[in-house]
């Protein structure tokens, strides 16, 4: 059955276009996000939703979302997406980063330019008959310092514009690596020193904790006199009545801000004032930039729904189709070392511990590590998924510790799966081989070599003669069939264990009967999501 896409904003029609396309049926209803009541009430019936600013995804909604898989939101800000509710929910939540980027950089220029030639402000005086030469004295920005306050992609764009304005460029920037501040031609600096250097300021940060009000009233009275500052990124990001009189001091000289603490902005302290340029957030404001958002989130919605490729998302680790298609029987593999100590244990889990050996410890190792957590949680919350197992594991204290080594023994790569809880640790390894089916080869220390089935028998015991024989007989008794049989023990006459591959689930009674005999420490029915 084709999955199913609901576009709710206003996308092009060669975006809509990419889903049929694809294969994916897609209903398209531009004006639906404006209605809240309406929206909950048809949600329930679609695997995707298409967005963009106008729709709200709340809890609400997402509560009524009883078979959503994906939210695409076409553009960058998801503030209209309860991401926290959606993670829980199992949700993967994207956005398109790239599509808008060198829209919004070339705005933030375009609003250097400006405020730096005061150009609104002689423009509509030279509308109204004036000629007002001589009050519209500008800045060069030749050989001016440029401070980029977060050199990410849109700030890599701007620092790359201004140096060809042969501009000094300045950036702070946690994230940035001296190799990537090498490449970009930057000098990277801490943001005391930028305040104190800089001519301009332009800010292309998120807004988080950490970066709101990055531009306070102390990190003003920081800055060089004469400065002008620029704000394309998010509102709340300057401390706009400390910018107010800034500006009114002569400190600061001039501001331009395309972006507002409340939007829509319909008042603000800097609305009015002299050489302080607005714009209706229009950084991504382009023709091409909004074809470009449409068709990036129309492809990677219709990759994720049909080959399960993951790009751009806020709530889950990214996967290629390529790293997919590699990774497939790997992933499957971690869901069922998940799967096998999930309903193994029990008890709480303090901490997981993943090894990852030989060629697997290349791979998308964070994909990875939620697969296999997705399958632990599974055993006791079959709705969750690689999206909402991680946030559950955070919720419950549960510690997550990765490791990855070369090879180190006879295969070529394998996966080792550890829950630690308060009384004991368990532990099972597994590898994919060449056929791409995912193998058991370690369980409690003890090799085996068992394929993984939907439906298993675990058994633990004492290697004793007769262990073979009533597993077959009991089987046999009750019309049970066996496709496949592995034995592994420690040592002989020490600890053993088997794995039956089963035809169909046990019946309650067959449990029983081998529980009886006394020859099993235990005896655990096991059931795999196996496709």
């Amino acid at each position: 059955m084709a999955p199913r896409v609901l576009v709710s904003d206003k996308l092009s029609e060669t975006a809509v276009q990419i889903f049929r396309n694809r294969g994916v049926e897609v209903d398209y209803l531009p004006d639906l996000g404006k209605d809240k009541e309406k929206l909950a009430e048809v949600i329930g019936q679609y695997d995707g939703l298409a967005i963009r600013s106008a729709t709200k995804v709340t809890e609400k909604i997402l509560a009524a979302a009883t078979n959503l898989k994906v939210i695409g939101r076409a553009g960058i800000g998801v503030d209209n997406v309860d991401i926290p509710a959606a993670s829980k929910k199992g949700v993967i939540v994207m956005n398109t980063p790239f599509g808008n980027s060198v829209t919004t950089a070339e705005h933030a220029i375009a609003m250097m330019f400006a405020v730096a030639r005061q150009l609104p402000e002689a423009s509509a005086s030279t509308h109204a008959g004036k000629w007002e030469k001589n009050r519209f004295m500008g800045a060069e920005l030749f050989n001016k310092t440029l401070g980029v306050i977060g050199a990410g992609n849109i700030g890599g764009i701007v620092c790359d514009r201004a140096l060809g304005l042969k501009m000094k460029v300045i950036a702070y920037d946690p994230f940035l690596s001296d190799e990537r501040a090498q490449k970009l031609g930057v000098t990277k600096v801490e943001l005391d020193d930028l305040l104190a250097r800089a001519d301009f300021i332009t800010l292309h940060v998120p807004m988080t904790d950490k970066t709101r009000n990055i531009l306070s009233r102390e990190a003003l009275a920081k800055t060089k006199k004469g400065v002008r500052i620029i704000n394309c990124a998010r509102g709340g990001l300057i401390d706009e009545a400390a910018l107010r009189e800034a500006l009114q001091s002569g400190h600061v000289a001039g501001a331009a801000l395309d972006v507002f603490a409340t939007e829509p902005a319909t008042e603000s302290p800097l609305f009015g004032m002299p050489n302080v340029v607005c714009t209706p957030h229009l950084g991504a404001s382009t023709t091409e930039a909004q074809e470009n958002v449409a068709l990036q989130v129309a492809e990677q919605m219709a990759d994720y729904l049909l080959t399960g490729a993951v790009q751009n998302a806020l709530n889950m680790p990214s996967v290629t189709a390529e790293e997919a298609a590699v990774m497939g029987p790997w992933l499957k593999l971690a869901g069922h070392l998940g799967a096998f100590v999930g309903q193994m244990t029990d008890e709480p889990l303090r901490a997981i511990n993943i090894l990852y050996d030989g060629a697997v410890a290349d791979m998308n190792l964070a994909a990875l590590n939620c697969a296999a957590i997705a399958g632990i949680m599974q055993a006791t919350n079959p709705d969750v998924n690689m999206v909402s197992a991680p946030v559950i594991a955070k919720e419950r204290g549960v510690q997550i510790a990765t490791t990855r080594q070369e090879k180190s023994g006879a295969f070529d790569a394998y996966i080792k799966l550890t829950v630690v809880t308060e009384t004991r640790e368990r532990s099972v390894a597994g590898t994919c081989f060449a056929d791409g089916k995912p193998r058991f080869i370690q369980i409690k220390g003890i090799n085996i070599d068992a394929e993984v089935g939907a439906h298993m028998l675990y058994t633990t015991n004492r290697d004793v003669p007769g262990i073979i024989g009533t597993l077959g007989g009991t089987m046999g008794k009750h019309g049970v069939n066996i496709a496949n049989f592995t034995l592994g023990r420690a040592k002989a006459g020490g600890d053993a264990i088997a794995i039956l591959y089963l035809d169909e689930p046990l019946a309650p009674e067959v449990i029983a009967e081998l529980e009886a005999t006394g020859l099993f420490q235990q005896v655990k029915p096991l059931e795999f999501e196996v496709v």
